[in-house]
């Protein structure tokens, strides 16, 4: 096997770097990305690979595997960048063939027997102790409480076994990014972000339905109140939520309102309650409220602000109602005899949580369950996005975990089905296969990490969309060869593989769609860069 060479995966990597930022200058003096949505989509997701490079140049300084990993991933971004760009270099801004320099090592790191050589061999994650232990805790309870009843839960379209929160809850899963003093196991700084996303790739691996995502929604309320929240909502909430005691879903998306939260119609307005005390009731209808029914609470933006049309006009509540179960649920508020009611939409994959359309009808909140009190007022839209932002690096996470899973159970099934009188996992197009899915795994994992680090910082909001974006494409590809490696049998429900498929499929879709994400975020906050 060809030795890796990182000065050389360095020098091309700054060559893409290069391209994205001379077209990042022409799109902006071409009339930015609304006057140019194609190629904005494009160099959002180019962006995303060349960041993604650079945080795999530091993993391959740390053994030859690991190199060679990393020489593979940016033979494979570069071949990425190349084609998206041919024929449309004059809207880039770029001469024909920018990368023409870079052809001798794509040459070598996109060799078919390069990459195949990768093919059963992913990488060590080189966490330190403390987080090997969190990656071999969480693993442990996805395979032996989550993965054995993933399948049945995917297949009846049933709820999430209230064992597998108890026991998480038991672990302290709600609670990674509690601060200690209310409970919780956050100390902050780096930890608190790579430990959420070590948890949540382990969790994801196990399922995506019924494991990697449960604490997510806890942690977007969380966030939520240590930004924002009063000094007694803190008291009260937190500890709750780190013991799911409380569990939460987020109600933000309406039918009109997808990812352009800014135009939220669900009001808020000023009420007296049934005893005469102040508060807010709640007119309107969301939707994609997922774990709506089994939620102990609602963290649900509404506008509070009459006649305002933007987001300065929107503030944050906590929205206590009953339990639920199934597949649809309508309660009585007690003294006021305001209703809630719900509706899973079926979906054809993550199943297990459930998301649902919630209308709410003059449903009756105190006072102080308006986040921040007073001084929260017209600013909910800054406390949902504190939670949104990492809820997109806990997404890249979720998709770690899925592609991981998918790419083991493909490596098991290559190595015992034969085809022609040979094991499949003999044939070099199966190797390359699972070659890439090894260096595409890793390389998200790894920009996980690093944009952990970031956030960490008080950095890295970019870097979380372009995390999201990148891994979340990457999983779609990863997750359909593995279903191809399994052969007809990939399309049977009897093979969890054809799980991990549709699961992947919505992870482009939730915490910001991708065309919004690259169109709205990353390439505006690219060009906001480039502008200082």
């Amino acid at each position: 096997m060809t030795s890796p060479d990182l000065r050389a995966a360095a020098h091309v990597t700054e060559l893409a770097g290069g391209v994205v930022q001379t077209a990042l200058a022409h799109l902006a003096a071409t009339g930015g990305a609304d006057a140019q949505q194609a190629v904005a989509y494009d160099l959002a997701h180019a962006a995303a690979q060349v960041e993604t490079a650079r945080a795999m140049l530091d993993y391959g300084t740390k053994g030859d595997l690991e190199g060679a990993l990393t020489c593979a991933f940016v033979a494979d971004m570069i071949h990425d960048l190349i084609t998206r760009i041919a024929g449309r270099e004059r809207l880039w801004g770029v001469e024909p063939a920018p990368l023409r320099d870079a052809h001798p090592f794509l040459e070598t790191y996109r060799d078919p027997d390069y990459v195949a050589a990768l093919a059963a061999t992913p990488g060590p994650r080189h966490l330190d102790g403390d987080f090997e232990m969190v990656q071999d805790t969480f693993r442990a309870f996805a395979d032996k409480e989550i993965a054995p009843r993933a399948e049945h839960v995917h297949r009846t379209n049933a709820d999430v076994p209230e064992e597998i929160i108890a026991g998480l809850a038991e672990m302290g899963a709600f609670g990674l990014s509690v601060p200690a003093e209310y409970g919780g196991f956050s100390e902050g700084g780096a930890g608190e972000y790579l430990g959420m996303v070590v948890a949540t790739e382990e969790l994801s691996r196990g399922s995506l339905g019924i494991g990697g995502s449960l604490i997510t929604r806890p942690e977007i309320l969380t966030r939520a109140l240590v930004r924002g929240g009063t000094e007694a909502q803190k008291q009260t909430w937190l500890p709750k939520l780190a013991t799911a005691e409380v569990m939460a879903a987020v109600a933000v998306t309406e039918p009109d309102y997808g990812s352009d939260v800014a135009g939220v119609k669900v009001t808020a307005a000023p009420a007296t309650g049934p005893d005469g005390a102040d508060g807010y009731v709640i007119n309107g209808v969301k939707t994609w409220c997922t774990f709506a029914a089994r939620a102990d609470v609602l963290m649900l933006l509404a506008r509070t602000t009459p006649g305002s049309t933007d987001h300065r006009g929107l503030s944050v509540f906590i929205v206590p109602k009953p339990r639920g179960e199934g597949h649809g649920f309508r309660f009585v508020q007690e003294g006021t005899g305001a209703t809630m009611e719900g509706r899973a939409i079926d979906t054809i994959g993550y199943r297990g949580m459930h998301s649902y359309e919630v209308a709410l009808d003059n449903w009756w909140v105190p006072a102080d369950h308006l986040v921040g009190e007073t001084d929260g007022a017209g600013k909910g839209f800054y406390f949902q996005m504190q939670g949104f932002e990492n809820g997109r690096l806990q997404t890249a996470a979720r998709a770690v975990g899925v592609m991981q899973a998918a790419y083991e159970a493909a490596l098991d099934y290559a190595r015992n089905r034969k085809v022609f009188g040979q094991n499949i996992v003999e044939y070099q197009l199966t190797q390359v296969k699972l070659g890439r899915m090894a260096v595409l795994i890793q390389a998200g994992r790894q920009f996980a990490y690093r944009v952990a680090a970031l956030m960490a910082d008080g950095q890295g909001m970019a870097e979380a969309s372009m995390v999201k974006a990148y891994v979340c494409k990457a999983a779609e590809w990863v997750t359909r060869e593995a279903l191809q490696i399994h052969g007809g049998m990939g399309y049977a429900e009897e093979f969890a593989v054809s799980r991990l498929f549709v699961d992947a499929r919505v992870l482009s879709i939730f915490e910001g769609a991708d065309e919004t994400l690259c169109l709205k975020v990353i390439t505006r906050r690219l060009l906001d860069r480039l502008a200082a």
